[in-house]
């Protein structure tokens, strides 16, 4: 069992709804159904919904712990949960649907593989819908589950399902997403949730949790491009390992192979992998996101914020960079000012030249005047920093294209951004 389980492939996904839609009862229905739900869990639900008067379980229970604990002012931005299938392992990242809210979506949908939007069969696509699809493809998430939930307030219609699916279509075709599945649910119900619907056997597609654990996703990593920052060097000082030297880090995309020839930046040295090494256990290769430390063939000079790539195929030093920045913090931005930038391993300084648009997130049209950048606004800038940076695209390497922004004086993260 141990073995099996450790082998298994983790999807993570992002949720985002708006307040009534049912994303409560969705997650619960999944953690309930999927069999995810501990035996005292069940009866603290049954007791809820008997003092309720309530016939079925009210599964919203299962995550409106947070919202309690939000009404008391303690915030909680993203909510990760844990279940697994004998397929796969899931987490979750649930994440508050408001516009107030935008920088925590991107919190938790910046890791996630999926994004499941949730619209009521009855409003069809409204502005939050567009809101988190933009999001979802600022942030390049390779695949978008739509779920049209409430289906049995529709009876159940098909004719009802695909003008859904049209009016998504027509809007989400200038965005930039590869997968978009529909899939016709009850949250409450549980029709097409774990098990397939008997109310509508006109839908021929899988169940959410068969979609969730059959979507294809090792492909979504970049395995073209290595990258790998040297975040520790490790050197036991003993006679023992007198020369060894490690580099230590996390593959961030490509493919690296004992006896690849490769090339540190930015110093541009060459040398050839001796040895790859995970926890204890040494590798023929290593992929992301695997942690792991190489070891070269020859001594080089290599510190942390060094990054270990191929020759032929290296990232450019850059320190006018352009991005799309989500403004994080309280306070808002002030022109020309000087901030702290993490970009890989690397820590450097970072000034915003000039902001060139701020996106109507619930149009997506670009506002060219506005009065300020306050928190959770998406704009595009130009950037200089203090020391060249080695970035790649965000959308070809989310890894090498994406950094955070610190307020220096209060060390608070005050943007995410993604390298254009």
């Amino acid at each position: 069992m141990g073995l099996q389980h450790e082998e298994k492939e983790i999807l993570r996904f992002t949720t985002a709804g708006s307040v009534d839609d049912g994303k409560s009862t969705l997650i619960g229905r999944l953690l309930f159904d999927s069999k995810s739900i501990y035996e005292d869990q069940i009866d603290n639900l049954q007791k809820i919904s008997e003092k309720k008067g309530i016939s079925h379980l009210e599964l919203a229970h299962l995550t409106d712990g947070l919202k309690d604990e939000r009404e008391q002012g303690i915030t909680i931005d993203v909510a990760y949960r844990y279940f697994a299938t004998p397929k796969r392992k899931f987490i979750i990242a649930d994440t508050p649907g408001h516009v107030q809210y935008t920088r925590n979506m991107i919190t938790g949908a910046s890791t996630a593989n999926l994004a499941l939007i949730l619209v009521d069969a009855r409003k069809g696509v409204i502005e939050q819908t567009k809101r988190h699809s933009f999001i979802a493809s600022l942030l390049q998430i390779q695949h978008i589950v739509v779920c049209v939930n409430k289906m049995d307030l529709v009876d159940y219609g098909e004719e009802r399902f695909n003008e859904i699916i049209e009016e998504y279509k027509s809007f989400a075709s200038k965005l930039r997403i590869n997968d978009v599945r529909f899939i016709p649910i009850s949250a409450l119900n549980g029709d097409n949730v774990v098990d397939k619907s008997a109310n509508m056997p006109w839908f021929s597609g899988d169940s959410l949790l068969g979609t969730l654990e059959n979507i294809h996703i090792s492909s979504d990593h970049n395995l073209v491009d290595c990258r790998f920052p040297v975040q520790n060097v490790i050197r036991p000082f003993s006679d023992e390992f007198h020369d060894y030297r490690g580099y230590a880090g996390r593959v961030t995309s490509g493919i690296f192979k004992k006896g690849d020839e490769v090339m540190v930046l930015p110093s541009g040295f060459k040398s050839k992998i001796q040895s790859i090494v995970l926890g204890e256990e040494e590798l023929e290769e290593a992929f992301p996101p695997q942690s792991v430390t190489i070891n070269l063939e020859d001594e080089i000079d290599i510190s942390r914020g060094d990054m270990i790539v191929r020759e032929h195929n290296q990232p450019e030093p850059q320190q006018d960079v352009e991005a799309m920045l989500c403004w994080m913090n309280s306070d808002v931005m002030s022109p020309r000012a000087k901030y702290a930038i993490k970009h890989t391993s690397v820590e450097a300084r970072a000034m915003i030249k000039e902001v060139l648009y701020k996106v109507d997130i619930n149009t997506l049209h670009r506002q060219e005047e506005y009065d300020t950048i306050g928190m959770n606004d998406i704009i595009r800038v130009k950037m200089r920093t203090t020391k060249p940076l080695l970035v790649d695209e965000y959308n070809q390497n989310k890894g090498t294209g994406s950094f955070i922004l610190i307020d220096e004086s209060t060390n608070e993260t005050v943007a995410a951004g993604m390298v254009i």
